[in-house]
């Protein structure tokens, strides 16, 4: 069974598990934790929960919800979901960031997954559309949004800027 978590601290070990291959930077998805050590890994998920409130975020963030999204007892990808847009966020990254594992790519999880954190997070949205943004050359993450309702806003050097309407989300 696929179901996203929010970050908290149970099975950490596992969380620690997925994350430590994580690289920093995949496709514009950044794990700014990425490197850190499994001793210090509690700290990293105290983070992570205290992002939700904005609690020690840094200046211009705006809080976020980090998911882990499990198939069945198996960790296959994250989600990051940003409460609500600031310039920065309108201009860049959006609401939205995931990272499907290397090994789980090419069997749906990222489309599935998606549909989840739609579904999830619809109710508390603030705008009338997700924003989300994929590199051109990143065809997977397009199809998958593509597969979640979402269109084309515009392109601009080298990015795509996706819109999924809140209330198509998810279907």
């Amino acid at each position: 069974m696929l179901y996203l978590l929010e970050a908290n601290y149970r099975e950490s070990v596992k969380k620690f598990d997925f994350t430590d291959k994580m690289p920093y930077d995949e496709n514009g998805f950044i794990y700014e934790y990425h490197g850190t050590k499994r001793e210090d890994f509690e700290d990293v998920i105290s983070r992570m929960i205290d992002a939700q409130s904005g609690i020690g975020q840094p200046q211009g963030y705006v809080p976020e919800t980090f998911y882990f999204l499990w198939d069945n007892d198996e960790i296959v990808g994250m989600f990051r979901f940003r409460h609500y847009l600031n310039p920065s966020l309108i201009q860049g990254s959006g609401h939205i960031g995931y990272y499907i594992a290397q090994e789980f790519r090419g069997k749906g999880y990222g489309t599935k997954g998606l549909k989840l954190l739609l579904e999830e997070t619809r109710g508390s949205l603030r705008e009338d559309e997700y924003y989300l943004r994929t590199n051109e050359d990143n065809i997977a993450s397009c199809k998958v949004i593509l597969n979640n309702g979402g269109y084309i806003h515009h392109t601009s050097g080298g990015k795509v800027f996706w819109r999924i309407s809140r209330q198509e989300s998810g279907s």
